[in-house]
């Protein structure tokens, strides 16, 4: 099942709003064939290792057990069903870890196989399954995408100067971060760090694809030469109006919302509806703030660096529970859960386990 956690994350990136998954068939001890979900739109992973099988190897397929980091998809969407495929190659035994809980299978993958004779079980390493699905998991549980924060503060626990850009963290903890926008389908900041930092908000320091670029810009003060408009990518301004003319790139959309109260709930909706699975916010410390007050976020990740501003914009405090902690250089990392996220990722495993 640990082989199978590998491949998955090989598509990590590519794959959504689908999930990372992967699959491993094994045959008296010795695995015959092994894939993973590599983009969205693309065959599954149990398809991919059903394929990778040698044709010498394929008489053992009826012989064999698949092992799958998720519950195998019993949906036609993009791709016809992996419960149809299981069955048709007669593999009489699947190892599932967590359970999908896209409305639509959610249990009903495990049911088809085993009402059909298929030996099932579930829950395999459920804590650490559960860990990799968490995004897609939490994407269509909650009906909202994934979200992560991000900020880089100082050693006396200021993000930075107000009008001023200024550079906090050292570059490997720079090349982490655009490590994290491969990982996220989109990326958020607010007015102000666009005017300071001028952002381009791609992911040239890492492999992988750049995320879908997200700018809060109430009265459309960021004007259209903004890297971020010219950087791989596409990106949307949300903003009260549509600017009348306009000399933004065909990559720019506009999204016309009320700055109000429901702001961050309105615009969550709709990205989910646009099958934006996962969120990153990269700032500033208001909107960061925001985030967290309405505790619309699952995990963080603070950048603390050895320098001192002496003052500026104070960081935000994120009530999390640390569950990493690591060095970059002389930048020391924390990485953060939310505890509904904590819990939901427990609940997981647990019904998977039970499942």
């Amino acid at each position: 099942m640990r082989r199978c956690f590998d491949l998955a994350r090989m598509g990590e990136g590519f794959t959504a709003p689908n999930p990372m998954v992967g699959a491993v068939l094994v045959h008296d001890g010795r695995i015959i064939g092994e894939g993973f979900h590599a983009r969205y739109g693309e065959v599954h992973a149990e398809v991919n290792a059903v394929r990778s099988v040698k044709p010498e190897d394929r008489q053992l397929l009826p012989h064999s057990t698949l092992y799958v980091s998720l519950e195998p998809c019993c949906i036609h969407g993009r791709t016809p069903p992996c419960t149809s495929l299981i069955l048709q190659k007669k593999i009489p035994e699947v190892l599932v870890s967590v359970l999908d809980y896209t409305a639509e299978v959610k249990g009903r993958g495990v049911e088809i196989l085993r009402n059909n004779g298929v030996k099932v079980t579930t829950g395999v390493l459920a804590e650490e399954g559960a860990e990799l699905s968490i995004i897609r998991n939490t994407f269509v549980a909650k009906r909202r995408p994934y979200i992560a924060l991000k900020f880089a503060q100082s050693a006396d626990g200021f993000m930075g100067v107000p009008g001023r850009q200024v550079w906090i963290s050292n570059k490997y903890s720079k090349r982490l971060s655009h490590k994290l926008r491969n990982r996220f389908a989109a990326i958020l900041v607010g007015t102000n760090t666009a005017l300071t930092d001028d952002p381009s908000l791609d992911n040239r320091l890492w492999y992988g694809s750049t995320p879908v670029k997200i700018l809060l810009d109430r009265k459309l003060k960021v004007p259209d030469s903004a890297k971020l408009f010219h950087s791989p990518g596409s990106s949307i301004v949300v903003c009260e109006a549509k600017p009348n003319t306009t000399d933004y790139p065909d990559t720019v959309a506009f999204l016309e919302l009320a700055f109000d109260e429901h702001l961050l709930d309105r615009l969550l909706e709709h990205l989910a509806v646009k099958n934006i699975s996962s969120l990153l916010v990269e700032g500033g410390a208001k909107i960061l703030e925001q985030f967290i007050k309405r505790d619309l976020w699952d995990e963080a990740w603070v950048f603390t660096s050895e320098k001192r501003l002496g003052g500026g914009i104070p960081a935000p405090f994120v009530p999390g529970t640390e569950v990493q902690q690591f060095h970059l250089g002389n930048d020391r990392v924390e990485v953060l859960h939310a505890i509904d996220r904590r819990e939901f990722s427990s609940k997981i495993a647990m019904l998977s386990a039970t499942g």
